[in-house]
């Protein structure tokens, strides 16, 4: 029997008319609904001729997620009085619900994928609808990409909804070809904001890594809010780890306290969203609550403020879920959920100053996400580089890239990016393509069944009280009975079925566990270089935690780690033990060898090399080694420690400095001698002393001022007049040859006032007025001026009244430009 009373009360049922009428007239739609107004569940029944009337259609309803996709299917079952297999099913990895009679099929969008690649025609379905669009999740961006493809190539019949919670659907509508937007008013009940952060600063997040002690204020406003308001509680976490720690604490509140999320046992998941007669609730969830579910009976919500968001590293080859704060809009939808049936409050844990900080919505999974499994799936599409995809954000350039690597070496694509056979079973494997490859290749050496009893592993993250060891996890899944083990076992029944049980499986479980975890990560298998301290082939040093099992090991698979942040390696989480043999059979194509010259230590090191990636296997002396390798490893110690490698004498020193000053102020011919250049031309001054040398020692012996004059302009003749633009002494009006510095901004000349005496001008050099240190008859500064002239006329008398009473023995004359220059004392001068 049809509900219609509750038919009736959803808010969305006002905006059904205009979402039909769009249809019929273009054939999409951008449908924005609040949470909690019924998108999810009337507008497919509406759509399918289910609930008021009209023709039967074939709906699909694509969910980001699994516990999503059961709760709409079995709400939906429920309003038409049936249950879920009947007129309105679910296909979720795994499992399926779906009847002869099924003409509303909830599927989560990994599924829809896998069908649409499978038939592009989507034969017998009407209408699909993408739900929760605006979480932006990779599957449902992909999932509109190649919907669009196929109405505007093969089935513009094919009726498309994108629904999304909040108002944020203009992107959407542009990327539907300006769609029209269909807007439904949801009951919203007043929600009081009330902040509360903690009283002591908390360390952010970093990686999966949640202070402790936020997870203990997240508690105890938990306990606040059951004091003060009325209502059951739904309290947002940002994984299960942090659902389990709250929970812990929360032990003997006068409340049930219930935890939600994707791993979640189905009764428990029942059992939230049926809501509850009897006694208090709180409702522990992750961001599955935001939008995919209603939890009836909250009147309170209290927020984390935080959120789990995919992170790649693909210079390390690493990736993960890392903690985020939450943005604008996720803070937004939570509150929401305490003013669905009556007001409500929303507990927040930060201060109000930190809000307006946030960002304004989630990252685009497509932007920050690992793309391999996007690639495969358009590689499979035809549309390699998806280039021609309708994507709201186009995929990062180094991603795609990082991407198509992964493809390339597990045989998924071909040299010219198109998928391959074995590319196009992978796909339909619902694996991540490392994991696919691990599958297949593990099959054949292990056995089918205990292949996939370690990709199920691999593909969901055992829990921590399983440890780090992932042979002794694989074990605890065996024998376990918590609702990870059902699940695992769930998952290994699905991929069996897609793999042969060759035979071959005689390997030990813990060799086998091993190879399999060495195929998925080849980059990642590791060599010990330490006790609990390893590096990666991809270069990625890795460090166990302390006390773990495996800090012995010589060799390991890593099957899950993160690098905190600043710090230089990654954190192991999950590993296996493996030999060298199964690290060369895994990570083959990483196998280099060859000769290897190179500056290291501070000389010039040859040996030969077998490498695994950045991991040495093996490494011998090499006794001749290739002249021009060598010529380019003592090219890279002098880029590396600098020219002072070289035999600098005063006197070159001195050289380089004139060059450098006549390069200033006279530009061509004169050569650059600045360090970038001299190491960009070593082979016009550095011949041939450079390829005669075979170590450090022989590049000390080298003369730094007889090379560099091979750079003399001779050519132009140019060269001849080094010492009348730039000389290395000038001639004072006492005889002496004093020297010229030219190292700083303009030539400096140090002198004895006396010897001056007589010279009316500044001297100059290539045109610029020399930098004249005027000294006393002991050497020490007694002015300094760039205006010689201007200095007897203004500022002589000055220092000469000085000097006259320091060095009386001196002559001092009123006009030192009408008297002989000196260096003697007025009696030596008598004498004379």
């Amino acid at each position: 029997m049809i509900r219609t009373d509750a038919l009736d009360q959803l808010p969305v049922r006002t905006a059904v008319p205009a979402l039909e009428r769009a249809l019929d007239d273009r054939g999409v739609a951008v449908l924005c609904a609040p949470p909690g107004t019924g998108k999810t569940t009337l507008v497919p029944l509406v759509l399918a001729g289910l609930a008021g009337g009209g023709p039967v259609r074939r709906v699909v309803v694509a969910e980001p997620r699994r516990i999503a996709a059961r709760a709409a299917a079995r709400r939906m079952a429920w309003l038409i009085g049936e249950r879920t297999g009947g007129r309105v099913g679910f296909t979720v990895r795994g499992e399926r619900a779906v009847g002869h009679d099924t003409v509303v099929e909830v599927v989560t969008t990994g599924v829809l994928l896998q069908r649409l690649q499978r038939d592009q025609e989507l034969a017998g379905v009407d209408a699909v609808i993408i739900d929760e669009c605006h979480e932006r999740h990779l599957d449902a961006d992909t999932v509109a990409a190649f919907l669009l493809d196929v109405r505007e190539a093969i089935r513009p019949d094919l009726r498309l909804v994108a629904a999304s919670a909040t108002t944020d659907a203009q992107g959407w509508a542009r990327l539907l070809g300006d769609a029209p937007v269909v807007e439904a008013r949801g009951v919203s009940h007043p929600v009081e904001v009330v902040w509360a952060p903690p009283a002591a600063p908390v360390r952010p997040p970093h990686g999966m890594r949640v202070d402790p002690a936020l997870l203990t204020h997240v508690a105890a406003t938990v306990r606040r809010a059951l004091a003060e308001r009325d209502g059951d509680v739904l309290c947002f976490l940002p994984g299960v780890g942090e659902i389990g720690r709250v929970a812990g604490q929360l032990a003997g509140v006068a409340a049930e306290v219930l935890q939600v999320h994707g791993r979640a046992p189905a009764a428990v998941q029942d059992a939230v969203l049926a809501g509850s007669s009897e006694g208090r609730r709180v409702v522990l969830a992750t961001s599955v609550a935001e939008s995919s579910l209603t939890v009836p009976g909250v009147r309170v919500v209290v927020d984390s403020g935080l959120a789990r968001e995919p992170r790649t590293d693909h210079a390390r080859g690493l990736s993960a879920l890392t903690t985020v704060r939450a943005s604008q809009a996720a803070g937004r939808q939570r509150a929401g959920r305490a003013g669905r049936e009556a007001p409500g409050a929303v507990y927040r844990c930060w201060a109000q100053a930190e809000d307006g900080r946030l960002a304004r919505f989630p990252s685009p999974e497509i932007k920050v996400a690992d793309l391999a499994s996007f690639a495969l799936q358009a590689a499979c599409w035809g549309d390699p580089d998806a280039s021609g995809l309708a994507l709201l954000d186009p995929p990062p350039t180094g991603a795609m890239s990082a991407a198509r690597e992964v493809l390339a070496a597990v045989g998924a694509v071909d040299a010219d990016g198109r998928v391959t056979d074995r590319g196009v079973r992978m796909s339909r494997l619902g694996l991540h393509p490392r994991l696919a490859r691990a599958l297949l290749d593990g099959a054949a050496e292990v056995g089918g069944r205990r292949a996939a009893e370690v990709v199920a592993l691999l593909g969901e993250e055992p829990p921590r009280e399983y440890g780090d060891d992932l042979a002794a996890a694989l074990r605890s899944a065996r024998r376990g009975g918590d609702g990870y083990a059902a699940r695992w076992r769930q998952e290994v029944r699905r991929l069996s079925s897609s793999v042969r049980d060759v035979a071959g499986g005689s390997a030990p479980d813990d060799a086998a566990v091993g190879l399999v975890a060495a195929l998925a990560f080849p980059e990642r298998v590791a060599r010990a270089r330490g006790e609990g301290v390893f590096l990666m082939a991809s270069g990625t040093g890795a460090e166990l935690r302390d006390g773990s099992g495996l800090r012995s090991a010589p060799w390991l698979a890593v099957a899950v780690a993160d690098r905190p942040a600043h710090a230089a390696s990654a954190r192991v989480r999950l590993a296996a033990v493996v030999d060298e043999e199964t690290a060369r059979a895994a990570a083959g194509h990483l196998l280099r060898g060859g000769e290897e010259v190179r500056w290291a230590g501070g000389d010039v090191v040859a040996r030969r090399v077998e490498r695994l990636g950045a991991v040495e296997l093996s490494v011998r002396p090499l006794q001749q080694p290739e002249p021009a390798l060598v010529r380019e490893a003592l090219v890279e110690g002098l880029r590396r420690e600098g020219l002072g490698l070289l035999r600098w004498t005063r006197e070159s020193e001195q050289l380089r400095e004139r060059l450098a000053f006549l390069r200033r102020e006279l530009g061509e011919p004169w050569p650059d001698v600045s360090q970038e250049a001299l190491l960009e031309r070593a082979g016009q001054w550095l011949e041939p002393e450079l390829s005669r040398a075979r170590r450090r020692s022989d590049l000390a012996r080298v003369d730094a001022g007889q090379a560099l004059r091979r750079l003399l302009p001779w050519a132009t003749g140019e060269a001849a007049r080094l010492d009348e633009l730039a000389p290395e002494r000038i001639e004072v009006p006492s005889g002496s040859r004093v020297r010229v510095e030219y190292g700083g901004a303009q030539p400096v000349l140090a002198v004895k006032l006396q010897e001056l005496f007589g010279l009316r001008e500044s001297p100059r050099v290539a045109g610029v007025p020399v930098l004249v240190h005027l000294l006393s008859p002991a050497g020490r500064p007694a002015a300094v001026t760039a205006d010689l002239a201007s200095f007897w006329r203004d500022g002589y008398r000055a220092v000469r009244a000085e000097l006259r009473g320091r060095y009386p023995k001196h002559p001092w004359p009123q006009d030192p430009t009408t008297v002989e220059a000196t260096r003697f004392t007025k009696a030596r001068l008598k004498r004379e």
